[in-house]
């Protein structure tokens, strides 16, 4: 099952994608968090209500997921390729390779729906990069969950493109989260796709700049899986429905190129999933600097 938030008119309605139409279900269901909570079973009933529909097309996708109650989690260096890559190119804040996922948090305002703009202001960071990523959605409360029961805990899929702001990753101290929080600078989406309908060791994973390939990997690539992700961020600390984390990034961003490509205003950036669909977002200018006196080195 495929399931979507999208903007109908001014309002924010959840729906079910069936073939080219978004079937939207009745306003009175919630969001995707409260269908989640809510279970499979509810969403026959739902959809046999429901009697409004828009193509997929033409509809305003917004980010599966919208409310939240905590900050997006992430995983960092989770395909060995990627953080070979990066040696010798993290201006001094090198690592020995991690014995375990390295985690980090991403603000919710930084996300964007499928189609949407990122948001682009050079006098905020010089470095902008690219990262296609697979993210997963949880689907029941759980706190330190064994590896092999992860599954019982994963409600779906969606893709993401955690747009990096490389000078700002460096600037604080060696620690993500401001270089990985810019507003509207991530999009997410298209649709949550329900764990039975993804296998996903099998999912390929691109990234397109302007229609060259830059990214190219199959989710078996993850240093660590989607299993110990789980078990090792759920120790000790309580993983809840809706919550969204990152699995990471294959090898291919602009940091590593030689010379270094980062984003610009005007370029689009397509990331795909197999059973995922496609993010495709144009990165276009915006004012996210206003009145700061914040001066970058």
């Amino acid at each position: 099952m495929k399931l979507a938030c999208v903007r109908v008119g001014t309002t924010e309605r959840s729906g079910i994608i069936r073939g080219d139409k978004v079937v939207l279900l009745p306003p009175s269901s919630g969001d995707l968090v409260d269908l989640i909570n809510l279970g499979f079973g509810a969403f026959t009933e739902l959809e046999s209500a429901a009697s409004e529909s828009v193509s997929v097309e033409e509809a305003q996708f917004l980010p599966p997921i919208r409310r939240f109650r905590r900050d997006v989690l992430c995983t960092g260096w989770n395909y060995w390729d990627h953080f070979e890559e990066g040696v010798g190119k993290r201006d001094g804040q090198e690592v020995e390779r991690p014995t375990a996922p390295t985690f980090f948090n991403k603000a919710p305002s930084a996300l964007v729906g499928a189609r949407e703009d990122i948001a682009f202001d050079l006098r905020v960071s010089q470095k902008w990069d690219y990262e296609g990523e697979i993210a997963v959605i949880i689907g029941k409360e759980g706190r330190s969950i064994p590896s092999g029961r992860a599954s019982d805990y994963i409600f779906g899929y969606t893709l993401a493109n955690d747009v990096s702001q490389r000078d700002l990753q460096r600037r604080h101290g060696g620690q993500w989260f401001k270089g990985k929080s810019i507003d509207r600078s991530t999009p997410i989406g298209p649709f949550l796709v329900t764990a039975d309908e993804i296998d996903l060791p099998s999912v390929r994973l691109e990234t397109f700049v302007n229609g060259e390939k830059r990214q190219d990997a199959f989710a078996q690539q993850m240093a660590f899986n989607i299993g110990q992700i789980i078990a090792e961020l759920s120790f000790g600390m309580t993983l809840y429905p809706g919550d969204v984390i990152l699995t990471g990034t294959p090898s291919g961003i602009g940091m590593a190129h030689d010379p270094q490509i980062f984003l610009k205003s005007g370029d689009e950036v397509v990331v795909r999933g197999t059973g995922l669909g496609e993010l495709r977002n144009r990165v276009v200018e915006t004012d996210l600097y206003g009145s700061s006196d914040v001066a970058l080195a």
